[in-house]
């Protein structure tokens, strides 16, 4: 039995790559690599800047709220309500049956997605741990992206004193919860965490 001579490109007889077989193998490595360092600058462009990275995240300082204020800060330009409730505003929202809410949702960012909208649930930053005194939220009506009132004292406050959107009529309660009017969901609680006992970061 014969068997046909070996040609450049193929296995030695002892079964190892040949020069040929090396030669595309250290072009195919060289193409990869050339590729890489081409493409790399162009996703390493589409990253977010210094000033983005910036702006994802706020600390606010808390020190300077007293107890029944609430502040308004900016933060990835949406406005976010922060409210120091009193003993009472807190033991009124914890009273509120599930059953007297429109949207069951807790719609915190920090726990659960379908966590029970009750009070503790709603008042619980990154860490788990619920600090009632602190209601954190995203002044943004659910219903048409309105800026509800009941930021700071005096203003009208809807019929649940927490906040009440004038242009369609939605009334918030003490916890951001929709109680009444078109709006569908709860005011959105974003991501945040208390770095220290009075200075919280937003995002």
């Amino acid at each position: 039995m014969t068997t046909s001579p070996l040609h450049e490109g193929d296995l030695t007889e002892d079964g190892e790559p040949t020069r040929r077989d090396f030669i595309h193998i250290f072009g195919i490595a060289t193409a990869a690599a050339g590729a890489g360092a081409v493409l790399w600058p162009l996703v390493h462009q589409m990253n977010p800047d210094a000033s983005v990275l910036a702006l994802s995240t706020k600390e606010v300082d808390l020190s300077a709220v007293p107890v029944g204020q609430a502040i308004k800060v900016m933060w990835q330009g949406k406005p976010v309500f922060i409210r120091h409730r009193t003993t009472e505003e807190i033991r009124e929202a914890e009273g509120t049956p599930l059953s007297a809410l429109k949207d069951s949702v807790a719609r915190n960012d920090n726990v659960s997605g379908q966590a029970e909208a009750t009070d503790a649930a709603r008042v619980t930053a990154a860490d788990g741990v619920a600090r009632p005194e602190w209601l954190i939220l995203v002044g943004v009506c659910t219903h048409l992206g309105c800026i509800p009132l009941g930021t700071t004292a005096g203003e009208n406050r809807g019929e649940y004193n927490g906040w009440f959107c004038p242009c369609h009529g939605s009334h918030y309660d003490l916890a951001g919860r929709i109680r009444k009017g078109p709006a569908p969901d709860n005011l959105q609680i974003p991501p945040y965490e208390f770095v220290t006992d009075t200075v919280v970061k937003i995002g």
